[in-house]
């Protein structure tokens, strides 16, 4: 891995990334980070930096449904599991569940409730865009009650004037481009 953990990545995201305007509602500014995770250098450089940024985790937790591209990748990378934490309604029972909202409106985040030990795991969190922080929350506490350690969280492009930061405090939360 390279020493410089978001240099080039930021780069890549920067000249990469699509901004869409009035998506999904107007006056919504949307970044489209599939561009990023299409070209070859920018997904390479992209899991490598994330990477770097959680190395110590046990487990990567990849949020639905880019977290699951990045995770994935990343899991892959520091030889380590990954887990899907699932939109509702798309696992088979039993499940761990949590509800939150968004900036669109309401969701709920999913993880089985057998068959993997959390308990005592160090996990990181990996997703592509922090806009309030909603998603990351309910992944941290739905992770968290179900007796893993969440050690951080780790996104592509964070949006820091939605102030998703101050709502995830003390979690960690790193990112490779901040706008």
């Amino acid at each position: 891995m390279s020493r410089d953990p978001g240099g080039e990545a930021a780069a890549l995201i920067a000249a990469l990334t699509r901004n869409v305007a009035d998506f999904p509602e107007p006056g919504v500014l949307f970044r489209d980070l599939t561009p990023v995770l299409a070209d070859d250098r920018g997904f390479e450089a992209v899991t490598e930096a994330l990477a770097q940024l959680v190395a110590g985790a046990d487990l990567i937790a990849g949020i639905d449904a880019r977290g699951f591209l990045l995770g994935g990748a990343v899991a892959h990378r520091l030889g380590v599991g990954v887990l899907a934490i699932r939109k509702g309604g798309k696992l088979p029972p039993p499940v761990h569940s949590r509800s939150y909202t968004l900036e669109y409106g309401t969701a709920t985040l999913e993880i089985p409730a057998a068959g993997i030990a959390l308990t005592g795991r160090r996990v990181a969190i990996i997703d592509d865009v922090l806009a309030t922080g909603g998603t990351v929350a309910a992944a941290r506490d739905l992770l968290a009650a179900a007796g893993a350690e969440v050690t951080e969280a780790a996104v592509v492009l964070e949006l820091a004037a939605m102030g998703a930061r101050e709502r995830l405090s003390p979690l960690a939360v790193r990112s490779l481009q901040s706008v």
